[in-house]
């Protein structure tokens, strides 16, 4: 059965581990098929309801997909085989620029920061029952939300924007439910989606962000929630512009049972306005990170939705976490309060680099996309050739796999730590890896 590989168990648990346990191990590869559940039954000799069992808890982990009569398989990237493993190993001499990190010279200094927050702690301990979200960085996060055309809403802090999405999600939603997401987009949250169970819809968008009437048709194919990148889109750079948000708020105006989830990660580093769809639908978060601006490490963002929203997360943080240390709320609030950045300074220096980058790259003849951010996006024929092609010229890319559902084939290059003097040598390299160079050669 399964070729080399037996399924095993006589409960619905140990069946399900055994089959997850061979497709973590690549025992069973994406694609495969498992044995009809009757047959499955009678080999392991259960009753078949047990096997009904085990394949639905591998399905609500994203680990099997069932497709009626054509049975049940291994999904094409089950949530086992996260997109991260699809990452570039980095060799000596070779430059990275596939990481999606910020610059470390454009993050601010934390140690007064840090001190600060530790000497509120010495004066002011926080113990068992404090309130979850300290009321400095609640009062500035509301400011900063209401600046920018936000609903008011209550605040909460989460471990950085892909828990508080999680978060939301689990507040709203269950297993086999339709999400409408970006394509290309995040891979931590296209991974997000099937570890919980629930069915991406791919929606493609331009440099203005998703595009409507893809968004429109996902929504009538049944997707419950949906969730934008307002800013610095990754992998893309798009931003949702004034007309493109009004045609979006007037779409999801038409579906208010619809879940809007807003990621404006992009706050700090991007000097375009915000344009927030927010509370248009019954159900609606932006949520907004510091990991761009302050660095991954701070593991926080703030959100703002709808009150049973935010209620049913901080309801179920309590039970876990129970809170984002106030040591972390704190120090960014202490950031917050004596803009240890210039947006528009940071904001700046990543847009010169993108546009540098871009233009070299259509000095070339190579079309490529970034509106805002730090990544550019550049379609490409041939995507593991061009990223090995482009190794082997001393650079590394991120594989567009990472990024895609349905969407045609590319590259994700990070300019954070490019130098003015980077921008020819890499548009070159992926000139002639994409082979736009060597036909320009015989034109």
């Amino acid at each position: 059965m399964l070729g080399e590989y037996r399924i095993e168990g006589r409960r619905a648990s140990e069946i399900a581990a055994s089959v997850e346990r061979a497709v973590g191990a690549g025992e069973l590869q994406p694609g495969e098929v498992l044995p009809p559940l009757r047959e499955l039954a009678v080999y392991l000799e259960v009753n078949p309801n047990t096997v009904a069992a085990a394949y639905r808890t591998l399905r609500d982990r994203g680990v099997i997909e069932t497709a009626g009569r054509r049975g049940s398989r291994v999904r094409p990237r089950p949530a086992s085989t996260a997109r991260e493993a699809l990452r570039v190993e980095v060799p000596p001499g070779v430059r990275d620029a596939s990481d999606g990190n910020p610059d470390p010279v454009l993050l601010p200094p934390l140690e007064r920061a840090l001190a600060e927050a530790a000497a509120r702690s010495a004066r002011r301990p926080v113990l068992y029952g404090a309130p979850a979200v300290d009321d400095d960085l609640a009062a500035l996060a509301r400011s900063a939300f209401a600046a920018d055309g936000v609903p008011d809403g209550p605040i909460a802090v989460t471990s950085g924007s892909l828990d508080a999405i999680e978060r939301v999600l689990a507040a709203h939603l269950r297993p086999g439910d339709t999400v409408a997401v970006e394509d290309p987009g995040w891979g931590s949250l296209l991974d997000l989606i099937p570890a919980l169970g629930l069915r991406a819809a791919p929606v493609g968008l331009d440099d203005e962000g998703p595009l409507p009437e893809q968004l429109a048709r996902a929504i009538e194919d049944g997707a419950r929630a949906v969730i934008v990148t307002d800013r610095a889109q990754n992998p893309t750079g798009a931003a949702i512009t004034q007309p493109r948000a009004t045609e979006l708020r007037t779409l999801l105006s038409q579906h208010p049972g619809v879940l809007l989830i807003e990621d404006d990660h992009g706050h700090g580093i991007v000097d375009l306005p915000l344009h927030p769809l927010a509370g248009v639908t019954d159900h609606w978060v932006l949520v907004r990170s510091t990991a761009k601006a302050y660095g991954p490490d701070l593991r926080l963002a703030v959100l703002t939705g709808d009150a049973t929203t935010v209620d049913r997360v901080c309801g179920r943080q309590r039970l876990g976490p129970g809170w984002v240390s106030h040591l972390l709320q704190d120090t960014v609030a202490h950031l917050w309060r004596t803009s240890a950045i210039e947006p528009a300074v940071v904001a700046g220096e990543y847009d010169r680099r993108r546009d540098a980058l871009i233009r070299a790259l259509a000095g070339r003849g190579v079309r490529a996309r970034g509106r805002s951010g730090m990544n550019v996006w550049v379609p490409v024929p041939d995507e593991t050739g061009a990223v090995a092609r482009l190794l082997h010229a001393g650079w590394a890319v991120a594989p567009g796999a990472r990024f895609r559902l349905h969407s045609p084939p590319g590259v994700r290059i990070t300019v954070s730590t490019l130098s003015d003097d980077d921008m020819d040598p890499v548009a070159e390299a992926v000139a002639s890896a994409t082979g736009v160079g060597e036909a320009r050669r015989y034109e």
